[in-house]
């Protein structure tokens, strides 16, 4: 199993849809503990990201990366754009000059940009925030490397999207209201969760269906 520019393109189509699809429940949950912003953001962002890459033609991952990161900071407002943004540009020196990567070079890269998210964000796992679901996802592509099943993946990344409803936030807007925030999901945890099932969705060889 390997994941090559197409495929990356492709992800990319279908975690736009799914924040298309879903933009309106992603900003009800920044509603209730951040901006209420979260939802349009992201939909502004990653179409605008579509707009960008989908009839390009990249030499390499790591070119696509960058441009997908350069864009989601100039389009993406709020703390979203520099975390996801910095997400795929920590990734990009992985891919350099390689039209395809093995799911263990991949996991590698996503180890990148975990390490510039938690720089970025000064968060760790129990924050309450999109850590939660990087983290436990990061280190199970990691250990599971190139025998990874992408099924499980999804149900772990939605294993721990859920998981942030108990916690009590500790970063950002969510921070002020302290255990009243306990009992809603992170937005940027359901954020990232599409992100790593559109990854499951693509890594299982799923057609997207427009």
């Amino acid at each position: 199993m390997e994941f090559d520019v197409p495929k990356a393109k492709h992800w990319m189509m279908i975690l736009n849809s799914k924040i298309q699809d879903h933009k309106h429940d992603l900003t009800d949950l920044d509603l209730a503990i951040g901006d209420g912003d979260h939802g349009l953001n992201m939909a502004r962002g990653f179409q605008e990201v579509m707009n960008k890459i989908e009839n390009k033609e990249y030499p390499d991952l790591s070119t696509l990366f960058k441009e997908i990161g350069m864009t989601i900071i100039s389009k993406v407002g709020g703390a979203s754009g520099p975390l996801y943004g910095t997400a795929f540009i920590k990734a990009s020196p992985i891919f350099q000059d390689k039209e395809s990567i093995t799911i263990s070079e991949l996991a590698q890269a996503f180890n990148a940009s975990l390490e510039g998210l938690k720089l970025r964000g000064n968060a760790q796992i129990g924050d309450k925030t999109m850590i939660d679901v990087w983290e436990p996802v990061v280190t199970f592509m990691m250990e599971q490397g190139d025998s990874l099943h992408p099924n499980d993946l999804a149900q772990l990344a939605e294993k721990t999207k859920e998981a942030t409803k108990n916690l009590e936030a500790k970063k950002g807007r969510a921070a002020y209201l302290g255990k009243r925030s306990i009992g809603h999901i992170d937005p940027g945890a359901a954020s990232s969760c599409y992100l790593f099932e559109a990854l499951a969705n693509v890594l299982e060889g799923e057609d997207f269906d427009e």
